[in-house]
């Protein structure tokens, strides 16, 4: 299959570097500095399973690619519609929308624009950074990427795209319920986003303070009710799962909106707490801790924002 990865940062990049590594057809869609180094000095991956250096096709026009099989949307939440506009060119008659995000509404968005037949919901599990133009950088032991159809069953197209994953070493299932497996990411990466950020920790850390500690599972938990209230069913051991999860991960590990935080990037508050605490005012869900979060990181994510949109000098 022909791949674009709209949003080639760490995410998108580490997927679609070991789906070029694997001889797959693949374009990135990138821009700026990173864009300029990916043209002209290749993609170069360092990772535990495994590094590369490699040639690649980027462009900053989706267009570029022509009309191809699988988009693999990466951007950061707070550029869907911006993403979509610029993608269209590249989706034809045929086209999966393979939507690794974080959040858990970017998969509707897809689908009204392009269609829910075209959208595929996925949740990604890895630590990756871009620690220069053009390298990136995947330190946790783990890249596992669940994902499914957003609307109907399985068949020959999501069997074809979960061979090309596999084919490139990527610890890949295709799974039954798309809603879940996108929910279930959210319950840590939504509260793990919110703790580390406001606290500046890592997750070793939060996990280590009884006060941190308590707050993230209250976080975790708001998500899980959340959930139960949108009818996506997470079991009822949800919260103990994620806390389990957790408590293996690497003690040094980051989340990417606290390097963000600290490095005056825009944000995805409104895609991570913002939702919890829009969702639960919607339906009735008190989420008391996701508030707490989003209130202590809005002046942040404002000022980081402003600084966006300010015009160079």
């Amino acid at each position: 299959m022909r791949w674009l990865v709209m949003g080639a940062g760490a995410t998108g990049g580490y997927v679609g570097g070991r789906l070029a590594a694997a001889g797959i057809p693949v374009t990135f869609v990138a821009r700026g500095a990173h864009l300029a180094a990916l043209k002209e000095h290749g993609l170069r991956l360092h990772s535990r399973l495994g590094d590369l250096h490699l040639p690649v096709h980027a462009t900053d026009r989706p267009a570029d690619a022509g009309p191809v099989d699988v988009v693999l949307f990466a951007v950061k939440s707070y550029d869907t519609e911006a993403a979509m506009a610029q993608v269209a060119d590249a989706v034809g008659p045929g086209t999966a929308i393979l939507c690794i995000q974080n959040g858990v509404d970017n998969e509707e968005r897809l689908a009204a624009r392009f269609g829910a037949e075209r959208v595929l919901g996925g949740a990604i599990r890895i630590e990756a950074t871009i620690a220069a133009p053009g390298v990136i950088v995947h330190s946790s032991p783990f890249a596992r990427l669940e994902f499914g159809p957003w609307a109907g069953p399985a068949g020959p197209r999501e069997q074809t795209m979960l061979a090309d994953l596999t084919r490139a070493g990527i610890d890949a299932a295709l799974v039954e319920d798309a809603r879940r497996a996108v929910w279930e990411k959210f319950l840590f990466l939504c509260s793990a986003a919110g703790v580390t950020s406001v606290t500046r920790a890592t997750i070793g850390e939060v996990l280590s303070c009884p006060e941190s500690r308590e707050l993230f599972q209250q976080a975790v938990s708001e998500v899980a009710a959340v959930a139960a209230a949108r009818g996506v069913d997470l079991g009822g051991d949800a919260v103990a799962r994620t806390m389990a999860f957790v408590d293996g991960l690497p003690p040094a590990m980051r989340t990417s909106m606290q390097r963000d935080i600290e490095q005056g990037r825009r944000i995805e508050l409104d895609a991570l707490s913002g939702a919890v605490v829009r969702y639960g005012r919607a339906a009735g869900v008190p989420t008391p801790a996701h508030a707490f979060l989003y209130a202590a990181l809005r002046p942040a994510a404002l000022a980081a924002e402003r600084a966006y949109a300010a015009p160079a000098h």
